[in-house]
């Protein structure tokens, strides 16, 4: 008993002595496969898809440690992070008029196709000469894109941009009519937000591309306010009843309570004070964009 106790006590150290053996190389091929993770996701690999995948697959095979988890973790594979590119946005572009010298047809192409309609020389409210916005040329240069003026829906077309006058404007007012709300911008930046009455629900606001063509003063008290900058659109859907004409403006009111409401015959209506901050701004050709 006592031999075969002093046997059995011998193996029992041998056992213990080839396991922690076995656990110390373990723990050094764990140290090793972790030394190779740190030194790749500090230094990166030499080559792009060799030495480095391959070198951690070999480190780490023996200590169980999921290879593909760890080859995931590399964040670039050559010796040097790649660049940070940053884009620089253009600055916002001024808006390109067009001083009209004559009636021009507006075809459906620049300078061919069939005539869609006509860019009077004239508006029709002030009969004062046409400053229409040119919302993109054509790749010679020789065309400009415009809406047809005067006219329901959203029709576009091109004129001929030969011999007319051509100057630009860093101003655009977009009116969002679900907002009640009208703001003026200076090359993109935001200058003006204010309220304004749209159309009423039987005679809403058309939404679509106009530009200023009248700037008219106005008799004080009156419902116009003191003043109007007539665009390019026409009412289709006047109220019952009405014989204010069909064209379209930007104007003051006599009534302050309806700024901020749907209530006009489809003009937009804003404060006197807004109109006072308008004056200067809104040139003839002034973008007007009115959506939804």
């Amino acid at each position: 008993m006592q031999v075969a106790s002093h046997d059995g006590s011998a193996s029992s150290d041998r056992g213990r002595g080839a396991d922690a053996i076995e656990r110390t190389s373990k723990v050094a091929s764990l140290r090793a496969a972790v030394m190779a993770v740190a030194i790749l996701l500090l230094f990166g690999s030499p080559t792009a898809s060799t030495t480095g995948p391959i070198a951690l697959r070999s480190a780490t095979a023996a200590s169980g440690i999921p290879v593909d988890t760890i080859a995931s973790r590399t964040p670039f594979s050559g010796s040097h992070p790649p660049p940070h590119r940053r884009l620089v946005p253009a600055p916002p572009a001024r808006a390109l008029l067009a001083g009209i010298s004559r009636n021009l047809p507006i075809t459906a192409r620049p300078g061919a196709g069939r005539v869609i309609g006509e860019m009077p020389a004239f508006s029709v409210y002030g009969h004062v000469r046409i400053v229409a916005w040119i919302m993109a040329r054509s790749v010679d240069g020789r065309f400009g894109k415009v809406a047809v003026p005067y006219r329901r829906g959203h029709a576009v077309g091109w004129i001929s941009l030969k011999s007319l006058v051509l100057r630009s404007t860093p101003i655009m007012v977009v009116v969002d009519l679900s907002r009640h709300l009208l703001t003026v911008s200076r090359l993109g930046s935001v200058i003006l937000r204010a309220p304004t009455a749209t159309g009423a629900p039987t005679s809403p606001t058309p939404p679509g591309h106009y530009f200023v063509t009248d700037r008219v003063p106005e008799p004080a008290g009156g419902p116009l306010g003191s003043f109007a900058f007539g665009i390019s659109g026409i009412q289709p859907h006047l109220p019952h009843g009405w014989h204010g004409g069909n064209l379209l403006a930007i104007h003051g009111t006599n009534n302050p309570g309806s700024v901020g409401t749907s209530a006009s015959a489809g003009c937009l209506r804003v404060s006197a004070s807004v109109l006072t901050r308008l004056l200067p701004l809104l040139r003839l050709g002034t973008p007007v964009v009115v959506e939804p």
